[in-house]
């Protein structure tokens, strides 16, 4: 496999993770902040709006930075922790079924931690020096 090849395959996780976590589960508790509707479990004890406004960091923000490429490393720890909060604490009792979603996430953005971006990112674009 050649480097670009992997570069590749790390763009597509990327994208894929990112985006998934950002607009099927970050954006509606964003909306959801937004309309002023603060109304949400309390997972790790520290109120239902902290919650609310952590997980849309967790899911919307760091999808995107994550999508991105952008502070991908940095990035991919709060979403770890939010994936599992859900898996272990929120999902904790519904058995495996509900458990292996979010792990799915978490072993995503585990590879995206150790890896990092790859050449196919805002990271690579802006942190890196090429010498040509």
């Amino acid at each position: 496999m050649t480097t670009g090849n992997i570069d590749v395959g790390l763009l597509v996780l990327r994208l894929w993770f990112g985006l998934e976590m950002a607009l099927a589960h970050g954006l509606p508790k964003l909306l959801k902040l937004f309309a002023g509707d603060l109304s949400f479990a309390d997972p790790i004890g520290v109120g239902p709006t902290v919650s609310l406004v952590l997980a849309v960091f967790g899911e919307f923000v760091c999808g995107l930075l994550i999508a991105a490429g952008f502070f991908t490393r940095l990035a991919t720890i709060p979403y770890i922790i939010t994936m599992l909060v859900a898996a272990l604490v929120v999902h904790g009792a519904d058995g495996w079924g509900k458990m292996s979603i979010p792990l799915m996430y978490v072993v995503a953005a585990v590879v995206l931690f150790i890896t990092g971006p790859g050449r196919l990112s805002l990271d690579h674009k802006l942190f890196v020096k090429t010498f040509k």
